[in-house]
């Protein structure tokens, strides 16, 4: 049977792992799940091609020679902000999950875990990507300009940030929701595209002090992120111009 003209471009995901085993099977587990590879131990390669190849998704470990996982995220973010970010830790490695998703990246996975987890993040980040509303694009949100295609953020100072690809689609959530509380389980289930559930509240709660402070949102007494008891979180209304 002649295969069809049409075909749907394969995603590709960088691989950063020094382990060559370990490495080997992250490669054949995407691969057999339908995804173009590129892979690499080396930190610096490894940065050199997040930086400038043509991607979808990176997949960092954060123990590598030269360059460590961490180094790589900042100078991804810094050239490519929109570019999903998943790092690999090592078990009981919690403050490299809280500094990796403090400065940025998307989602983790820690070791050892298996081909089906690793797969369910991976397509988890790339359906956000996918699924983001087109609906909007520039706000004003209490004096700060967002602009969501760039992921952007001026303040009302006249500086301006860089929003991750996860904080822009978290801000976008809570916009398209204005005035109304949003569960932790709900923005798991709609921002993450993960199951809801207990498990992921706190790199939520890293998430939202990663957004007030790039929307310069006091966090003694937030006034556009607010908290609400019980109930989760919320963009004030009238917020939104």
């Amino acid at each position: 049977m002649t295969a069809a003209t049409s075909v749907t471009p394969k995603k590709t995901v960088l691989v950063v792992e020094d382990d060559t085993a370990i490495r080997r099977g992250l490669v054949d587990a995407l691969q057999f799940a339908g995804y173009a590879v590129i892979a690499c131990g080396c930190g610096q390669e490894g940065q050199d091609i997040a930086t400038t190849a043509q991607l979808d998704l990176a997949v960092l470990d954060v123990m590598l020679p030269k360059r460590d996982g961490f180094q790589i995220l900042a100078e991804v973010r810094r050239v490519r902000p929109g570019l999903p970010v998943i790092l690999v830790t090592a078990r009981g490695a919690e403050q490299d999950r809280v500094h990796g998703l403090q400065t940025g990246a998307d989602d983790y996975v820690v070791k050892p875990f298996s081909s089906k987890e690793l797969l369910a993040r991976v397509g988890a980040v790339l359906r956000r990507s996918a699924e983001r509303p087109s609906d909007v694009g520039r706000v004003q949100v209490a004096g700060r300009q967002i602009d969501f295609d760039r992921r952007e953020v001026q303040r009302a100072d006249g500086s301006r940030v860089l929003l991750s690809e996860r904080e822009a689609d978290l801000l976008r959530y809570l916009v398209a929701n204005k005035g109304r509380a949003i569960a932790r389980s709900e923005l798991l289930e709609r921002v993450w595209g993960l199951p809801g559930g207990d498990n992921g509240s706190r790199a939520i709660d890293m998430h939202i002090v990663n957004l007030r402070e790039k929307l310069a949102d006091p966090p003694g007494s937030p006034q556009v992120v607010v908290t609400v008891r019980g109930k989760g979180y919320m963009l004030a209304d009238g917020g939104v111009a």
